[in-house]
């Protein structure tokens, strides 16, 4: 598995602390699709040729 396109481990300290029921980054509208894990070979092709508007895709077991 590789990474994408944000340097993630840098900013997991500061960030964490904030992901927290009071949604204080209002992350929890920001996911443009959802999908089953099954599909995230097909979510991948999907965000690297912007297809459907995808912005940020949550994969649920």
């Amino acid at each position: 598995m590789r990474m994408g396109q944000a340097n993630v481990r840098h900013w997991v300290p500061e960030i964490l602390p904030l992901l927290d029921d009071e949604d204080v980054l209002g992350v929890d509208g920001f996911a443009t699709h959802h999908l089953p894990l099954s599909d995230a070979p097909k979510a991948y092709a999907m965000f690297r040729d912007k297809e459907d508007g995808m912005v940020k895709t949550l994969l649920h077991p």
